[in-house]
């Protein structure tokens, strides 16, 4: 399945388990309904930042509109089973190379290393910033903390109000429910390992 089946197809899933119309999607999200409709056709690949507003809007995790909706249930499942446990898991090995797509229009490549488990509370990503990348990306839900990992390249990463210079090796925690953004600058790709926790 293309990204844009994918994505068309997260986006009703979550929409109607929501019992959300376009309207109320819309409004929630603050993404034109015009919009939302040529996403759930499969007519437009929006960019990350417009997938992080639905997501936020829409009260989810940014690998939920990513990931197949089986895996989803099966890691919520997995959760509710666990409720009056403590934590567990099964040990599981996820290949970045098997996983690595580019899955908006974005010079970005995403593979979801770990989707979002509710017991967790957090999703990891593997992200790619191709040359001259460059997003802004608005506040996420209140108490979202992200955790940059630079694993390779050079990226900059846009945080009060300034740009700041991180390496391979490099690591930062910042609150993400607030304006941010990334960008590569040079002409060599730039991986790095996203961390996301939900309150």
């Amino acid at each position: 399945m293309n990204p844009n089946q994918h994505l068309a197809k997260m986006l009703k899933f979550y929409r109607q388990q929501k019992h959300w119309s376009l309207d109320k999607t819309a409004q929630e999200t603050g993404v034109s309904k015009a919009m939302l409709g040529q996403i759930e056709r499969g007519e437009s690949s929006p960019t990350v930042a417009k997938l992080w507003k639905i997501a936020t809007g829409m009260q989810l995790s940014l690998s939920q509109l990513l990931e197949p909706e089986q895996l989803v249930e099966q890691v919520t499942n997995q959760h509710e089973h666990q409720a009056n446990t403590s934590i567990h898991h099964t040990p599981i090995v996820r290949q970045a190379n098997q996983l690595r797509r580019q899955q908006t229009q974005d010079d970005m490549l995403v593979a979801t290393l770990f989707p979002f488990d509710p017991k967790l509370k957090f999703e990891v990503f593997e992200l790619t910033l191709l040359a001259g990348f460059e997003k802004c990306s608005q506040a996420h839900a209140q108490g979202v903390i992200e955790h940059v990992l630079v694993i390779g390249g050079q990226m900059e990463l846009f945080i009060e109000g300034n740009w700041q210079v991180l390496m391979t090796g490099d690591s930062i925690r910042f609150n993400a429910d607030r304006s941010h953004g990334y960008r590569n600058v040079t002409q060599a790709p730039a991986v790095f390992h996203n961390i996301i926790y939900y309150p």
